[in-house]
This record gives structure tokens, sequence and C-alpha cells, in this order.
């Protein structure tokens, strides 16, 4: 492992690839942590393939965009070959998550709608990715939550060149059928045909006939018949969700009652539909109001809520946030997690800022013991105390505190057993304060069990 790249020091190894290596590495500069893609060894001498490498970089710069990964530099390795430095996407990828089980279908149909939101800003650029799989999905955490992210353009194409002779790409099962004609146009549709691909992977249970029918169209055999692009595709999709709900009633929001012969086989799948359907129809107003997090943050007797889980506030604290980014309940809700901090905004981006992120998981308790999260939790360049136990709120806390020597001087790692599941909080205290207002600030940490609604 090389020790620096650059003015980057590398920590570890993130992927290889048939043409690249990723590191994760450390901007000492800017205080972040980036990743580094250098081009493969055995290609170093490969024109065409130096120059598909460092297009990637000139097509992401070009486009700038939020949806894709950001690039910050290039530069070239002391043997001659090229290296880009492009934004962490600290989330992961859609693989990993594929890979720890099916995800509920509200949020499949959630991501997949974002994911073509992505591939979009490609095509409004006249750029086709060519390569679109479930590791090039990547998710990148955000002061407001996740954000999807399309990465590896090394594939990608300037429609303007991307048809007439171009060389064989792509990954087998989510290659158009055109991508193996070296002759045929290769332009947005064979995106679409990924996206469809993408689709089927990740709603794997029965679907509504609506949906299933965007899905089909998107695979087509020919290019003709299937969605123009990724915007009409969403649009689509968007669109066969919607056709789902009761047409005599639509404000209900309920589903149709499953045909005769499926003895109720769709039902899970329709109300898991029937929330995503709710969440989308709510997300202006869940913005404007700062989410599902309530707090008087007047008083210090302030208290901040997000679902089963609440917290005293600190004087002149306040609370932001609508979920757990990542982590979902079996309905396919985010789980309640909150940002406390006189200034939740900036919290996540600017070191300066005290405050804490706090989150209860029922999937986290399944996996694991309170030790076991805080000790899953490490900061490689800071300097660890022994881990402590301490009993506040009623509950059994594992609390460790790390000593840093950039970014945040001071950063604590608790976690504790709850009966509604594993509470974790990640502390940065405000300047000189000590043990004393990490403990007090647990102490101020309750869960209460959801009351559930009887039905109507």
């Amino acid at each position: 492992m090389p020790g620096r790249i650059g003015a980057y020091r590398v920590e570890r190894l993130l992927g290889v690839g048939s043409f690249a290596t990723v590191w994760l590495a450390y901007d000492p500069a800017l205080e972040v942590r980036v990743a580094i893609k250098v081009l493969a060894e055995n290609w170093h001498h490969d024109v065409r393939v130096r120059e598909r490498f460092l297009d990637e970089a000139r097509l992401l710069r070009r486009m700038e965009d939020d949806r894709l990964v950001r690039v910050r530099l290039v530069g070239e390795l002391a043997d001659g070959r090229p290296y880009t430095v492009l934004d962490w996407a600290d989330g992961g990828s859609l693989r990993e998550r594929l890979a720890a089980g099916p995800l509920p279908v509200a949020t499949a149909l959630d991501l997949l709608a974002e994911i073509a939101a992505g591939v979009a800003v490609l095509h409004r650029h006249r750029v086709v990715h060519r390569d679109l799989t479930p590791g090039n999905i990547l998710f990148r955490s955000t002061a407001d939550g996740e954000r999807v992210v399309i990465a590896d353009l090394g594939l990608a194409k300037a429609l303007a060149v991307a048809s007439g002779l171009t060389m064989r790409a792509g990954t087998p099962g989510y290659m158009a059928p055109e991508q193996d004609d070296p002759l045929a146009v290769v332009d947005e549709r064979a995106d679409v045909y990924a996206l469809g691909r993408l689709g089927r992977q990740l709603l794997a249970h029965p679907v509504p006939q609506p949906v299933a029918a965007v899905l089909r169209r998107a695979t087509a055999t020919r290019p003709d018949d299937r969605y123009p692009d990724a915007e009409a595709f969403r649009t689509a999709l968007l669109a066969a969700a919607r056709q789902t709900r009761d047409p005599t009633n639509p404000s209900t929001g309920q589903w149709p009652a499953p045909a005769p012969g499926t003895h109720g086989a769709d039902a899970p799948v329709a109300a898991a539909l029937t929330r995503w359907l709710r969440a989308v129809a709510l997300t202006v107003i869940l913005v404007a109001a700062a989410g599902t997090v309530s707090a008087d943050s007047a008083t210090p007797s302030g208290t901040a809520r997000s679902g089963p889980l609440s917290v005293v506030l600190p004087a002149g604290w306040r609370a932001a946030g609508t979920g757990w980014a990542g982590r979902y309940d079996p309905s396919g809700r985010l789980e309640p997690a909150m940002v406390i901090s006189p200034e939740p905004r900036r919290w996540a981006v600017d070191p300066r800022v005290p405050g804490a992120f706090l989150g209860l998981s029922e999937a986290a308790a399944r996996r694991g013991d309170p030790a076991t999260f805080v000790a899953e939790q490490p900061h490689a360049d800071c300097t660890p105390t022994p881990p402590r136990r301490v009993r506040l709120g009623g509950l059994d806390w594992v609390v460790a505190r790390f000593d840093c020597p950039y970014g945040r001087p001071v950063l604590v790692e608790a976690a504790a057993r709850a009966p509604t599941g594993l509470l974790y909080a990640q502390v940065v205290p405000p300047p000189g304060a000590g043990d004393e207002f990490v403990d007090t600030l647990l102490d101020g940490v309750r869960t209460r069990r959801p009351v559930i609604a009887p039905p109507r």
C-alpha cells in the first residue's frame, strides 16, 4: 500500500477494478477523506485506456452535479500513471446493500427513482454511461441525510462520439443488446436498459402490474421500444406507482384488492408502495418543517423528538433531521435519528461546531451489543481512551472518547441497549467540556415504544 499519493495520506484500499485501483486517503489541507483512483499498472502504456481514464475526469468536471461523483484534482504518479482525486462516497455501494439482503419494496422504488434522476443528469449533458451496475451506484452522507451518486464513468461517452466502431463496453446482465455490436448506435436507451435491469434486481418481489410494465418496456430488446432517456423512465415509474392506487378514491391512498387467486400475496407490496407514495407527497412539508423532529430549544429543558427517540437539549441547542440515513425498519422507513447542535445544518461539515448525532436502530440491536457497536466506529488518526461503562437515564451506556490531531479535537462514541433497539450517540462536546457534559446529554436520552393505532 502506498503511504502517500501526492499531498494525500493513504489509509486503505477501497477496491480494485479492471482498469484502476481506488484508495481511501486523507486530505490534510481540507481535513476530509477522499477517494483516489489510480490507473492500473498493466494499462500504463495503453494510450486508449489512459485516455479513457482521463475522459472520466473531464466528463465529471464538466457536468459538476451533486448526483455525480465530484472530481477534486487530476495528478500523475512518479511512474507516469494518472490519478484522480474524488469525493469519497462514505455510504458504500448498492452492491453492498443488496448483498446484505433484499430491500423493502418502498425503499427499492425510491432508490430506483433516485438512480434514474442521477442518470438523467448525464443524459441532459448528452452523455451515456454504458456501465450502470449496483457497484457503480454509491451513497454519500450529507448534512440532511444521504445522497445517491452515480460513479465510474470510465466507459461513458459523449453522444457525439458514442456510435460507430466503439469498443465493446459494459457489464453482462446490465449491458443492452446493442452494446455487443461494434457498429451499433449506443445512446441514452442503453442506459435505460440498465435502469430496467437494476429495477428488476431491486424489485425482486412481485410488484403491481403498472410498475412491472415499466420495467418490461425499459428492458425491451429493440432500443426503439424503450423509453428515450432516463428522465422519461423515471416519469413513467412514478406515474405507474400512482396508478396502482384505488382509482375510485385516490385521496385514500388505498390499493386495489388482490386479484382472485392471489390470496393477498401482493398485499404487503401494495402497503409498502402506499407508504412510499405518502412519503413522496409529504416531502415538501417535511423539508419545510425540519422533518419529524420537534423541539423547543428556547430553554435548557427543551426536548427534541424523532419518533420514539427523544433527548433533553442543552441550552441554546436545536434539532434537525428526519431519520438515520441508510438504515431502514421492516416497513421500509428510515429508523429514527436526529442531529442536535447550536447549528444543526453546519455540524456535519464544520468541525468547529459542537453537536451530536443520535439514532435508534432495531437492526443494529439484532446484530450485536453496544460494546461491539462502539468498537466498530474507529477513528484511525485519533488517540482513544479505554471505554467506560456508566448507567444514565436507566440505561447502561458504553462510552469511548477519541482525542484527534485535526478536525474535531474530541469525538465521543456511545451506545446502549434500549427496549426498542440500540441507541447510538456520536458527540462533539463544546470546547473545554468534559465527561460531565456527555453524561448529562446521555442521561436525557429516552425511548418509548411506538403507539400503533387500531385498524379502522
